[in-house]
């Protein structure tokens, strides 16, 4: 299957993404959408592809305590969802690298591309290393922890601390019966995605049934691009990444990990990959976080758990300066 995407002229895709309505459209690298800090650009070749991942380079306020945060966001998330963590972040000190994964937001979406979390680590690798970064500690969310968790495997001296933020694979969703999709069968779903069902899950899932005005953002930012001039590529590489998602586990090496680790975790968190599709009796079974978070804490040497009690897949936006606040303070404490 070959994908094409048919350019647009700068000036109609200006227009598009000017024009006020209730459901905003994005370009299919999130063109027309604002970061809260300037975006740079990693450019590399990857699998014969020429790809740019886009990141946020954010230096500390005040005065520096000489550290660096990588933020890795997740699935249904960019590196702007970490917005009030890289104030927080910055405010304390830390230099925050913020990037966006490839085949996400404001990345390449290439139309071929073996996605595995060895690959999108080495990728992070290449650009931490163009920025100067040698050591840093990891902060990643959802899909992001899965990543975040290979990296550390991979270059373990370049990680002075992991911080999982509702990591998903926390279990392995395929052994556990989940039924398996194929690549075109997860494409399928992703073309049907409306802003109304993204809502309608974030809702749900992301904030345990509460809505404020101030999530609607991350809304339109993901049903925008799903639904722009690139949606047929969006779709494609989302369909991609969630194979990866569901077919490349974690958790059974967490016991091999080495570094510092942190895990924060709202524990009304239900995120399960599949589970839309699971039998009922599997699906009871499912995305339990309450005790998800503590298994993961005993198989991860050393580890320490924080939980959120009542909060869903995303405590650093439900309540962000509670979370912020205790991140800061975890980072902090496991300080050289």
């Amino acid at each position: 299957m070959r994908l094409r995407l048919s350019p647009l002229p700068g000036l109609l895709l200006a227009a598009a993404f000017s024009t006020a309505h209730a459901a905003p459209v994005y370009g299919p690298e999130l063109e027309g959408f604002t970061y809260p800090h300037p975006l740079q650009h990693y450019r590399f070749t990857s699998q014969g592809e020429q790809l740019q991942m886009a990141y946020m380079d954010v230096a500390p306020r005040g005065k520096a305590n000489g550290r660096t945060a990588v933020l890795m966001h997740g699935k249904n998330f960019c590196g702007a969802t970490w917005d009030s963590q890289i104030t927080a972040l910055t405010s304390a000190g830390y230099r925050v690298i913020a990037p966006d994964q490839i085949g996400f937001c404001a990345s390449s979406k290439p139309a071929h591309y073996q996605y595995t979390f060895q690959q999108l680590a080495d990728n992070t690798a290449g650009l931490l290393k163009q920025a100067g970064v040698t050591r840093a500690v990891l902060v990643a969310h959802s899909t992001g922890g899965m990543l975040a968790t290979r990296y550390a495997l991979m270059y373990p001296q370049a990680v002075s601390q992991l911080v999982m933020v509702n990591p998903i694979g926390l279990e392995d969703w395929k052994a556990l019966g989940v039924p398996f999709r194929t690549v075109d069968q997860w494409n399928e779903r992703e073309l049907k995605m409306t802003a109304d069902s993204v809502r309608a899950y974030e809702k749900s899932t992301y904030y345990g049934g509460r809505w404020k005005p101030e999530y609607e953002r991350w809304v339109e930012m993901l049903a925008g691009m799903n639904q722009g001039p690139g949606k047929k590529l969006v779709a494609w590489n989302s369909a991609l990444i969630y194979d990866m998602i569901f077919t490349q586990p974690v958790i059974y090496e967490f016991p091999k990990l080495t570094v510092p680790t942190v895990l924060m975790i709202g524990d009304a968190d239900t995120t399960a990959i599949g589970s839309d599709i699971a039998p009922p009796e599997v699906k009871a079974k499912l995305g339990k976080y309450a005790v998800l978070g503590k298994q993961a804490a005993a198989l991860i040497p050393g580890s320490r758990l924080i939980v959120f009690p009542s909060m869903g897949h995303a405590p650093q936006m439900e309540e962000p300066a509670q979370f912020n606040r205790q991140l800061v303070e975890a980072m902090d404490a496991a300080a050289p």
